[in-house]
C-alpha cells in the first residue's frame, strides 16, 4: 500500500507524508494539553472551536514550512548527482521541521505552568541571557531538560532514518511537467498558509474566541505562536533608537508634570503614571458608548469647516459637547483604538492593538470597566480579527464580540462587511437588551463604510459627487446611518443613563511636504447623552484625553496609567497639547499651536503651526518645550518596554 502509494505521489511523497506525521503529532499535544486543562476548556465550551481553529493554524504553519522544499523537489529531485545532492537537503529541512515542532510541543507544559500561555516572546527575549536562564533551568528544571534532550536525540536520529525511507525508491515525473506541478503545489501551499480568501491572512487574532487567553492559545502550535511572536517583535520600534536617549527617571517627572495631575494622586513608583481620580459626576454610574468613525476627518464635517457632508453630527456639534480643536495620535485605524480605548501614546512602533507584549494584561477602558460590573463589548461590522483587534479586546477586558458573523439578515453587505445602518441596528438592540437588565455597559462601536471601496446601499443620499463609489459620498452615507441612530437612540430606554461620544479614528489620508501633515490629524470629537450640556470647546484636546473625560463624566472614580487630561476640568493652558505619530516622525504641539517635530536619527525641528493656511513655519521653541516634547515621545515605548502600562489588579 505503502509502496503503491509512493508510486503516486511521485517527488512529493516526502512532502506529504511529512505534513501528516507533524499534523498528528500537534494534535496529539493539543489533546494533551486540553484534557489537562480541561475545566478551563469546558467552561468556555471550547472544545470543538479548539481542535477545529486548531487543524486550520496547522494547516498553516506546515504550508508555511514545506512550501519552499516541496517547490524546489519539483524541479531538483532526480536519479543524478544534482537530485542526490538536493535529497540530502531535503532530509535535513524534514528532519529540521520535525526536531522544531516536537521540540516547541514538549516545551509547552512548563512554559504555560510558568506563565499561562504558550510560548511567545518571552522564549526569544531569554534567550540573550543564556547563562542565566540555563543556570534556572538546571536548578529547577532537570527533568523537563533530561526529556527534552532524550526526545532531540530520538527526533533526529529517528527523522534522518526516516528521511531516508521517503526519499529511496521515488518515480520522477518528466521535465515538461515539473513547472505545472510546482505552480500547482506552490497554489496549494499559499492557499493553505493564508487558510482564508479575506483582506488578511490567517491569525491568532481569526481563531480567538475566549477571554481566557489561554484557551485561545490552546487553538494554536507551539511554534506558531514562537515565530508570529518573533515577527511582532520586529514592529516594536523603539523611540529611544530613533530621537535619542534620556534618562528614566527624567522621563518619568517630566510626563507627570504634563499631566493634569497633583503629585498626591499618583500612587505607585512601580508604575509611574498610575494615579487615582476622581469622577466630576457622582451619581448613578453611566453606560459609556464610543461610536468611533472609520476615517472621518474634520475636513469632511461642515460644522468644523469642511465639505458640507455630515447635516446630522453638524447639528449634533450644536446641541451636544463639541471639541473643535481635536487631534488624532495617529493615521491608522488600530492607532485611534489605541487612543481612545486605552488612552496610550502614540510610538513608532505599531499600535498595541497589534503588538505581543500587550495582548494581555495592558490598560484598557474594558479591563477597568468590567472589574466595576459593566458589561463590555466590541461592535462592528466587519469581521473582528481584521488588524488583531479580536485578540487584543479579549485578552484585554472585552467579553462581548459582536462582528459581522453574528448580524443576522443585514440590509447591505458590502466588501467590509455590514453596512452601518446593520450596524447601528446591532448596536440598538444590544443596548436595548443590557438597559432591561439594568446592567451597566461599555460599548465601542466601530464603523466601516467610510472605507475604501465605498460600499454602500443605494436610495439613502442625495450623491455629493460622481461616481457612486467615492470618499465623499461614503462619509456622506456614514453620517446619514449615525443620524438614523441617534433619532432612535434618543427615544431608548438607554438614552438618559449612556455617555456617547462620536469621534473619528484618523482623516481619512495623510499627506504633504510637511514632516507631519498637522491638518490631516484634526478630526471631530462630540459627546452627548442625556445630561451633557452644549458647549463649543475650543481648547487644544488629543485623542488621548478622551476615555479620562469619558470615565469623569460617567461617574467612574478609577485608578488608571492614562496620562490624558479630563476635559471635564479646567486644564492649564500651559498643559494642553496634541501628539501626533506620522510613520517615524512624531509631534508635538502645545495650546500656541507651536510644534516639536522629532525624526529618526535627526535633530529635533521647531515650527509654529497656522491653523488657518495649514502651513508649518520655522520657529524657534524654548528648550524646555523640546525636553518635554521628547519626553513624551519616549514615553510610550518606555512603558510598553518595561510593562508599565498595566491594569490595577
Amino acid at each position: 500500500m505503502l509502496n503503491s502509494l509512493k508510486r503516486r505521489l511521485g517527488v512529493l511523497y516526502p512532502i506529504v507524508t511529512t505534513f501528516f506525521i507533524c499534523l498528528i503529532l500537534l494534535n496529539i499535544s493539543r489533546l494533551g494539553l486540553s484534557l489537562w486543562q480541561a475545566d478551563r476548556v469546558t467552561d468556555v465550551s471550547g472544545w470543538g472551536t479548539i481542535f477545529l481553529s486548531g487543524l486550520r493554524i496547522d494547516i498553516a504553519s506546515l504550508s508555511y514550512l514545506l512550501i519552499l522544499p516541496a517547490m524546489l523537489t519539483c524541479f531538483l529531485s532526480n536519479d543524478g548527482l544534482v537530485g542526490r545532492i538536493w535529497h540530502v537537503i531535503l532530509r535535513l529541512w524534514i528532519v529540521t521541521g520535525l526536531w522544531f515542532v516536537m521540540y516547541m510541543e514538549l516545551a509547552t507544559p512548563s512554559f504555560i505552568m510558568e506563565y499561562d500561555v504558550r510560548p511567545n516572546r518571552l522564549f526569544v527575549e531569554y534567550l540573550i541571557y543564556p547563562k542565566e536562564v540555563f543556570g534556572m533551568l538546571w536548578s529547577g528544571y532537570k527533568l523537563e531538560l533530561f526529556i527534552g534532550m532524550v526526545a532531540s536525540i530520538i527526533t533526529v536520529l529517528g527523522g534522518w532514518k526516516l528521511s531516508g525511507h521517503l526519499v529511496k525508491g521515488l518515480t520522477f515525473p518528466r521535465w515538461y511537467w515539473r513547472p505545472i506541478l510546482a505552480l500547482c503545489v506552490v497554489a496549494v501551499c499559499v492557499m493553505g498558509a493564508r487558510s482564508t480568501l479575506g483582506h488578511r491572512p490567517m491569525n491568532p487574532a481569526m481563531i480567538a474566541f475566549s477571554s481566557d487567553p489561554l484557551m485561545n492559545d490552546l487553538a494554536l502550535n507551539s511554534s506558531y505562536s514562537l515565530l508570529f511572536a518573533v515577527k511582532q517583535m520586529k514592529s516594536e520600534d523603539d523611540a529611544f533608537k530613533y530621537y535619542g536617549k534620556m534618562d528614566t527617571q527624567q522621563i518619568i517627572k517630566l510626563i507627570r508634570e504634563s499631566t493634569s495631575l497633583s503629585p498626591e494622586q499618583f500612587t505607585s513608583n512601580e508604575q509611574p503614571t498610575l494615579a487615582m481620580r476622581k469622577a466630576t459626576y457622582q451619581g448613578k454610574p453611566k453606560n459609556i458608548v464610543i461610536l468611533l468613525q472609520e476615517s472621518l476627518g474634520a475636513r469632511y464635517v461642515g460644522a468644523l469647516g469642511g465639505l458640507p457632508l455630515t447635516p446630522n453630527l453638524d447639528a449634533l456639534i450644536q446641541e451636544a459637547w463639541s471639541f473643535n480643536r481635536m487631534y488624532a495620535t495617529g493615521t491608522r485605524s488600530v492607532r485611534g483604538i489605541e487612543a481612545v480605548v486605552t488612552g496610550f501614546s502614540p510610538t513608532p512602533a505599531r499600535s498595541v492593538v497589534k503588538l505581543g507584549k500587550s495582548q494581555t494584561n495592558f490598560f484598557t477602558a474594558a479591563n477597568a470597566l468590567k472589574k466595576k460590573g459593566y458589561h463590555t463589548q466590541f461592535i462592528y461590522g466587519g469581521e473582528s480579527y481584521f488588524d488583531n483587534m479580536k485578540s487584543f479586546f479579549l485578552g484585554n477586558g472585552f467579553v462581548d464580540m459582536q462582528d459581522f458573523p453574528t448580524f443576522s439578515n443585514p440590509k447591505f453587505v458590502g466588501s467590509w462587511g455590514a453596512s452601518d445602518e446593520d450596524l447601528y441596528d446591532k448596536a440598538d438592540e444590544q443596548f436595548a437588551m443590557l438597559s432591561k437588565q439594568d446592567k451597566p455597559f461599555f460599548s465601542l462601536v466601530f464603523t466601516s463604510s467610510n472605507h475604501s471601496p465605498f460600499d454602500y446601499p443605494d436610495n439613502r443620499i442625495t450623491a455629493y459627487n460622481t461616481p457612486k463609489q467615492t470618499r465623499e459620498n461614503a462619509a456622506k452615507y456614514s453620517d446619514y446611518a449615525l443620524g438614523t441612530f441617534i433619532n432612535k437612540a434618543k427615544k431608548s430606554s438607554y438614552w438618559k443613563d449612556t455617555i456617547f461620544v462620536v469621534i473619528a479614528d484618523h482623516d481619512s489620508r495623510a499627506y504633504g511636504n510637511q514632516l507631519v501633515p498637522i491638518d490631516h490629524f484634526r478630526i471631530p470629537a462630540v459627546i452627548f447623552g442625556g445630561d451633557v450640556k452644549p458647549r463649543q470647546d475650543d481648547r487644544l484636546t488629543s485623542q488621548i484625553d478622551l476615555l479620562p473625560t469619558l470615565l469623569s463624566l460617567a461617574g467612574i472614580d478609577s485608578v488608571t496609567p492614562m496620562i490624558g487630561h479630563d476635559m471635564t476640568q479646567n486644564i492649564d493652558p500651559s498643559k494642553l497639547r496634541a501628539m501626533m505619530q506620522f510613520y517615524k516622525n512624531f509631534a508635538w504641539m502645545d495650546n500656541n499651536n507651536d510644534v516639536v517635530i522629532f525624526q529618526p536619527e535627526k535633530p529635533e525641528s521647531s515650527y509654529h503651526y497656522d491653523a488657518n493656511t495649514t502651513n508649518l513655519t520655522s520657529k524657534p521653541v524654548s528648550k524646555d518645550m523640546v525636553i518635554k516634547a521628547k519626553a513624551n515621545a519616549l514615553w510610550g515605548s518606555l512603558a510598553y518596554k518595561n510593562n508599565l502600562y498595566t491594569p490595577v489588579n
